[in-house]
């Protein structure tokens, strides 16, 4: 009787046991789930890492897993089988195979002839005649040279006056004013230092360097002093000039990115950058440097700026409430474009979630291809015919996908990426003047990126400063086709004798003035 009574308690305790070990198992599964879930991001995390280090840093991907299959897509972009003749006349044809014929560079002709005596023909002592010419084509290039140019100014004095015990009379022969009084930085010594350190990226110790070579020793002290000074004082009007026409654009490209500054103690600093449309009359680009990167930065630049403001989606920027926020396709589609670069290899790209997701950004960018020549209405009136149903799909897709995406996977990412910036990706349907993505200003920055890896850091917010001014400067002049050495030499001999406190006169010097000498534009061609 108690073995039977035993087995029924214990039958009663393990049956109690149940319930316990079922939640334990639910549980212990769950974990399961999670710790893989955990894994395949790290994974991703890893793989994502090992191309960015390693790889290619474009965004593009392989055709191929863009296109169902190659006969599919090679089909619709037939190619004319060549003719004969045509490769014939391709083969003897005279044109230059380099960027173009130089034809806006001057000409030294070099003239190669026989003597009197070398024109005899050496079989039968006939005279030779001129059949035709040859012509060798050279590009020469002259280097720098240096020179010392003393101002000498004619001081004159009236005897007569010396004579007669009136206050002697003095009076000195007129010169032009110098860019830096007291320094001997002429016009051009000044805009050869700036366009090499914010043009070429040439950092001033290499530049101390290469000064050296013509017998000039100036230090990299002095050049960065020049610098300043020359910013402030002639480039700054200029500078403030530009971000008031900046504010009445109809739209503006920001981003912006680390600057090390040593004085500075309180963490990473930044330079920003705006920029105004591609539908603008003519381009502006402006820097400014700031201590952080808060968004009470963008809000005291753009002031109450009221037009459309287009970034990354960094949230710095809807501190300016004013703005209209426009948000960015290229970096919606980086998020897939970075799934697939962490997807493990051997896997079939062709047919993974993300390689549905950059279709529907490759239709959008064919459609942005035919349709950037024309006026923004005619561009807000195409896009709402062809681009919002392909937005519209996207969207679907996007709310269909979002349920099987793992949160913290790449995919996953890309997807709640979208969805959170919906409103403002597909603000450029609503207006031609805005771009469908933020690439102008990604590309604006970039010269600034590549300096900063010369130079690593700015010594002093005032240097910092002085550079965005430089920058804005360059970057504005080179945009407007103007050679920007030619450019800032003519601004440092011109605006220390000219009345720049008179904004008209001021006006004529912007990059995009039609008062700048045409020798400072660079000619088709060049």
């Amino acid at each position: 009787m108690k073995t039977i009574e035993n087995k029924r308690i214990q039958a009663i305790e393990a049956d109690s046991q149940v319930p316990v070990l079922e939640s334990k198992v639910i549980t212990l599964e769950q974990e399961v789930l999670e710790l893989r879930a955990k894994v395949k991001y790290y994974e991703e995390q890893f793989r994502l890492f090992q191309h960015q280090k390693f790889g290619s840093s474009s965004d593009k991907v392989h055709p191929e897993q863009l296109s169902i299959n190659e006969v599919e897509k090679l089909s619709q972009q037939p190619l004319e089988e060549a003719v004969l003749e045509e490769v014939l006349e391709k083969r003897t044809s005279g044109k230059s195979k380099t960027r173009n014929t130089y034809t806006a560079l001057p000409v030294e002709e070099i003239p190669y002839t026989l003597t009197e005596e070398q024109q005899q023909c050496p079989n039968c002592d006939g005279k030779l005649h001129e059949m035709k010419t040859e012509i060798h084509k050279e590009l020469v290039v002259i280097p720098a040279k240096v020179k010392v140019v003393h101002h000498v100014k004619t001081v004159y004095a009236c005897r007569k006056c010396d004579q007669e015990g009136i206050a002697g009379t003095i009076i000195t022969a007129p010169s032009p004013k110098p860019p830096l009084p007291g320094s001997m930085a002429s016009a051009s010594l000044l805009a050869y230092i700036i366009d090499n350190k914010y043009r070429l990226a040439l950092p001033l110790y290499r530049q101390e360097e290469a000064l050296m070579n013509y017998g000039i020793d100036i230090s990299r002290q002095n050049m960065a002093h020049w610098v300043m000074r020359a910013a402030e004082k002639w480039l700054k009007p200029l500078y403030e000039r530009m971000h008031e026409a900046l504010l009445l654009e109809p739209m503006i490209h920001a981003d912006e990115s680390t600057l090390q500054v040593l004085d500075e103690k309180k963490g990473n600093c930044y330079m920003w950058l705006y920029a105004n449309g591609e539908k603008s009359a003519h381009p502006i680009y402006l820097y400014d440097y700031q201590a952080g990167r808060t968004g009470k930065y963008p809000k005291a630049f753009l002031r109450n700026y009221k037009g459309y403001l287009q970034t990354d989606g960094y949230s710095g920027y809807n501190a300016v409430e004013s703005a209209i926020q426009v948000g960015c396709l290229a970096h919606a589609r980086r998020k897939y474009t970075d799934a697939i670069k962490a997807m493990p290899s051997g896997c079939d790209v062709s047919v993974s979630k993300a390689n549905e997701a950059l279709r529907f950004f490759e239709a959008l960018y064919v459609l942005e291809r035919d349709f950037k020549a024309l006026s923004p209405e005619a561009r807000r009136a195409a896009r709402q015919e062809h681009a919002a149903p392909i937005m519209a799909q996207y969207k679907a897709w996007l709310l269909q996908t979002k349920a099987a995406a793992l949160p913290k996977g790449k995919l996953g990412e890309a997807v709640t990426y979208s969805l959170n910036q919906w409103d403002k990706l597909i603000r450029f349907i609503d207006d031609g003047h805005v771009a469908i993505d933020n690439n102008r200003a990604e590309r604006a920055i970039k010269p600034f990126v590549i300096g900063r890896k010369n130079y690593l850091f700015s010594k002093s917010p005032k240097g910092a400063t002085a550079s965005a001014q430089c920058y804005s400067i360059v970057e504005t002049a080179k945009a407007n086709g103007l050679n920007t050495f030619e450019y800032l030499n003519y601004l440092f001999e011109k605006l220390p004798n000219a009345d720049i406190s008179n904004l008209d006169v001021l006006d004529a010097y912007l990059p995009w003035s039609k008062d700048i000498p045409s020798e400072i534009k660079i000619k088709a061609g060049e």
